[in-house]
């Protein structure tokens, strides 16, 4: 392969961005014919397929880890712009954006305060893509994501890996719910006609919980799907059914009283991971430090195992 053309692949991450070849001529402020003769131009260098035509367009592999390449660029020519003015001028430029990876639980509590500081110290900007802690490794070796924060302990080729500590997640539902479904305690089989709160197909909290706790039922119990972290902690308080939180996102609620948990003293830990690319460790280096941090004061620490 030739020596990389950015010209090209700046369009080639606008589309990827954008996800539609006019939107991308319009970020670029060039039309839609010489977009598309960039794209070819590098898919005809590269000898490969980087954009799958469609409504969105979507990249390939290959696409995917092109765009990485120039945000990893991008990054480094900002910190560079930042702590040596004199030798790259603004000019203007374009903040980089960071493509990041994270579950629901850790945005919703501790990893706000990770992106606020850092945010607040640059002029970097993020785009977080929402997935399940068991799975956003996985956007990281598919090349979509620079870094994550994921439930994954094992080394990932290319990657560095953080400890970070552990949320410690309760069982609970309105204490209505308790009385209505559990007068008799909380059994496998009471757990297993019981209506159970589940934030989407991937979530296997639940059933983590119920298996740590011996009450693994034959029976699949009826579920609630309810992706969002504020719709599912209310549902659990007004009756819907019982669900796993993050103690540190429902414990007004606890204090209340509008939520009370099933088996007390049951909390199981999630341990947590940031994972980022290796050849990005320069550029991400500020924002794992926000990370730790913020992690520090959010999270408890991992118990060995």
């Amino acid at each position: 392969m030739k020596a990389l053309d950015y010209k090209l692949l700046l369009a080639l991450d606008a589309v990827m961005q954008e996800q539609n070849f006019e939107r991308a001529a319009q970020r670029l402020h060039i039309t839609q014919s010489a977009i598309s003769q960039r794209i070819k131009q590098l898919e005809e260098r590269t000898g490969l397929v980087l954009v799958l035509r469609g409504t969105p367009c979507t990249g390939t592999d290959a696409g995917r880890r092109l765009c990485l390449h120039v945000e990893q660029v991008a990054l480094l020519e900002n910190e560079l712009r930042r702590t040596n003015p004199g030798l790259m001028p603004d000019g203007h430029a374009t903040p980089p954006t960071l493509k990041l990876a994270v579950n629901a639980d850790s945005l919703s509590t501790w990893f706000m305060d990770a992106m606020a500081a850092f945010t607040a110290g640059g002029n970097e900007l993020l785009d977080i893509r929402i997935d399940d802690q068991d799975h956003t490794a996985q956007r990281i070796k598919e090349g979509e994501v620079l870094a994550a924060v994921t439930a994954s302990a094992g080394s990932i080729a290319g990657c560095n890996t953080w400890p970070l500590g552990s949320v410690r997640y309760v069982a609970a539902s309105s204490p209505a719910f308790v009385a209505r479904h559990f007068a008799d305690g909380v059994s496998a089989e009471a757990i297993g006609r019981a209506p159970m709160m589940t934030f989407d197909r991937k979530d296997r909290l639940q059933e983590q919980w119920m298996q740590q706790q011996g009450l693994a039922s034959r029976h699949n119990p009826p579920k609630h799907f309810l992706p969002s972290n504020n719709g599912f902690v209310r549902g659990c308080e007004v009756g819907m059914g019982w669900g796993m939180h993050p103690t540190s996102l429902i414990q007004h609620q606890l204090d209340a009283g509008t939520l009370v948990e099933l088996l007390p003293g049951t909390g199981m830990d999630m341990p947590l991971y940031w994972v980022h690319a290796r050849s990005a460790q320069a550029g991400l280096e500020r924002l794992t430090q926000c990370v730790m941090v913020a992690a520090r004061q959010w999270l408890v620490p991992t118990k060995p195992t």
